[in-house]
């Protein structure tokens, strides 16, 4: 990955000196820089764990003294083994009390806390620090109810919850290189979304920015699949098919999942996004007659059953050759008996495998008629 933060690192390292390390103290972006993480990062650990510098000049500009930059140093060393910020940041704060670093007096002593181990059958921790205990559910240090997922989703939830920017555009990159866009997506975007999901309905507003900050950087994964993988070649001529949110849907995560996963094959898309008013989506599927229509709606109050009846009746072309999209309601809102006669997809892999078939027609070119 090509950001400077993380080139910054790989040269220096934890504790190189810097050029703009003076007496005065190091700046927040020369520290990001330095351990590799987003300054964005640093000022969220001061504001809720105090772990922020000594020293501010004019009262407002941060600048970390030796002190300062050792506690996060350990709050970096404890999160990438694992450990869950809130108990990193305790840790930190009292091994630098003990060993005398001056830990600021605007925060309290930190009682002792328990360690996630690295590993299963790690070595204990030395005598001087907190016993190790295994770690809670969700897996090591996410602090998410991950349950029993992938590896890459715990490593992609601590990277949300520490708010690291480049580290999440490095794990979900290298996910879909890996193991290609719909294990990626199935496998380790959806169930780490999940657990955020589920962790902010429990805790108010409390995820909400860590939800926010990974669902923008999985659609700029998604779309930017076309650099990351193969793509067969296009079907060229062909309809393409139309990816829409129903009116007052807001959730467009899985069209976008959706629309990368069929350029991979070479399926034409035209995506509108998120909450297409119905005059709009008509409009567009008169004017180029797709193959297919994607309704995408994630809960039954934005799902229209006569909604999706209208498009499928749409119909377009010279008399007696007139053709009709096929409709595929997509997503939880929709119900299964309302929606008979329309085609089901029981997630990703299955939504492409049946519009993909649409076009298996001989040629390739044209999707079939039913």
């Amino acid at each position: 990955m090509n950001d400077q933060g993380i080139g910054a690192t790989a040269v220096a390292g934890p504790g190189a000196p810097f050029p703009d390390e003076t007496a005065a103290g190091m700046t927040t972006g020369a520290l990001a820089r330095r351990l590799g993480v987003s300054p964005t990062t640093l000022r969220s650990w001061d504001r809720r764990y105090g772990l922020g510098p000594a020293v501010r000049m004019d009262g407002r500009h941060r600048r970390w003294a030796p002190q300062d930059i050792a506690m996060v140093e350990e709050m970096c060393r404890l999160t990438a083994a694992g450990t869950p910020p809130a108990e990193a940041a305790r840790v930190a704060r009292l091994r630098s009390a003990a060993t005398g670093s001056g830990a600021r007096a605007a925060v309290p002593p930190p009682e002792p806390v328990a360690v996630a181990p690295l590993a299963p059958g790690a070595a204990p921790a030395p005598a001087a620090s907190p016993p190790a205990a295994p770690a809670g559910p969700g897996g090591a240090g996410s602090g998410l109810p991950l349950g029993d997922v992938r590896q890459e989703c715990r490593g992609l939830a601590r990277a949300a919850v520490r708010l690291d920017a480049p580290e999440l555009e490095q794990r979900l990159t290298q996910s879909v290189r890996q193991h290609g866009l719909l294990v990626a997506w199935e496998e380790v975007m959806v169930p780490t979304l999940r657990a955020v999901g589920r962790k902010w309905e429990s805790s108010g507003d409390r995820y909400v920015e860590v939800e926010h900050l990974l669902s923008w950087h999985i659609s700029t994964t998604l779309r930017s699949a076309p650099l990351l993988l193969p793509r067969a070649e296009p079907l060229t001529g062909a309809p393409p098919v139309v990816l829409a949110c129903t009116p007052g849907e807001q959730h467009s995560l899985a069209l976008e999942a959706l629309t990368a996963a069929l350029g991979e094959c070479g399926v034409p898309t035209r995506t509108l996004g998120a909450a297409v008013p119905a005059e709009a989506l008509l409009a567009c599927v008169r004017r180029i007659g797709p193959a297919a229509v994607v309704l995408w709606s994630q809960t039954r109050s934005t799902a229209s059953m006569p909604l999706a009846r209208h498009v499928a009746g749409l119909e377009w072309g010279a008399a007696g050759a007139r053709r009709r999209p096929v409709v595929l309601p997509a997503g939880p809102g929709w119900d299964r008996r309302a929606s008979a006669g329309f085609p089901r997809c029981t997630g990703l892999r299955d939504a492409v495998q049946t519009l993909r078939r649409l076009y298996d027609d001989g040629d390739g070119r044209r999707p079939r008629a039913d």
